[in-house]
C-alpha cells in the first residue's frame, strides 16, 4: 500500500496547449487559490512502472479523495489534516499520515503562496509549460512536489510527488470538471462511491 500512500501525486492532464513564456509564481498562486473543486478520472504511474486507474475529487482547502478501480479498489482520503488509506483487502486499520507531512499539503492549503522563502526550489520553462518544484519549508524532509502549468488559460497539467527515498509517482487525469458543490459524503465515505454517483 506504500505506492497508494504516495498516490497523492497527480497530473491534471488536458489537451496539449502551448505556453508563451514562464508563468510568474504570483499568477500560479492566484490560480491555485481560485481552484475550489475538481472532479476527474486518473491513471497513476507508480515508481515501478505499474499502472492504476480511478476517480479523483478535490476540494480546497484540505480535502481530496482517490478512489481506485478494481482489482485495487482502495480509497485514499485527505481530510481534517489527515491522509487515510482504506484497503478493502486488509483486515488492518487504515494507514494514516499527517497531511502536513506530505507535499500535497502545499496545494490543498487554504492560502497558496509560492513566494514564501525556501518553498520553491525550481521554477523553469520547458518550451511548452511552466514547471514549479516546491517543498514545505517547515518540513523539507517530507519530499517535494513538481507541478506543471500551461497558460492561456492557466491550467495545472501535471503533479508529481518525489519522496525522500528517491521514488516518484505520477497520476494522469482526464478532463477536469471544475467548480460546483461536492456532497460532503465524498470526503467521509470510506467505501467506493462508484461511477454512478460521480
Amino acid at each position: 500500500m506504500k505506492q497508494i500512500a504516495f498516490a497523492l501525486a497527480l497530473t491534471l492532464a488536458a489537451p496539449a496547449a502551448w505556453a508563451a513564456d514562464k508563468l510568474p509564481l504570483s499568477q500560479i498562486s492566484n490560480y491555485l487559490n481560485q481552484l475550489k473543486t475538481v472532479q476527474t478520472t486518473f491513471t497513476q504511474v507508480n515508481d515501478d512502472g505499474s499502472l492504476s486507474t480511478g476517480k479523483l475529487w478535490l476540494e480546497r482547502p484540505g480535502k481530496m479523495r482517490f478512489e481506485y478501480d478494481p482489482p485495487n479498489s482502495a480509497v485514499v482520503l485527505a481530510r481534517s489534516g489527515t491522509v487515510q488509506i482504506f484497503d478493502p483487502k486488509s483486515n488492518q486499520p487504515p494507514e494514516q499520515y499527517p497531511l502536513k507531512r506530505t507535499p500535497l499539503s502545499l496545494v490543498l492549503a487554504r492560502n497558496v503562496n509560492l513566494g514564501q522563502a525556501n518553498m520553491v526550489v525550481g521554477h523553469d520553462f520547458d518550451g511548452t509549460a511552466t514547471v514549479v518544484t516546491a517543498q514545505d519549508p517547515k518540513n523539507p524532509e517530507s519530499g517535494r512536489i513538481e507541478l506543471m502549468f500551461t497558460s492561456d488559460p492557466v491550467e495545472l497539467r501535471k503533479w508529481v510527488i518525489h519522496d525522500n527515498a528517491g521514488s516518484q509517482t505520477t497520476v494522469l487525469l482526464g478532463p477536469l470538471t471544475e467548480g460546483g458543490r461536492l456532497d460532503s459524503s465524498v470526503f467521509s465515505r470510506k467505501t467506493r462511491i462508484g461511477s454512478g454517483d460521480r
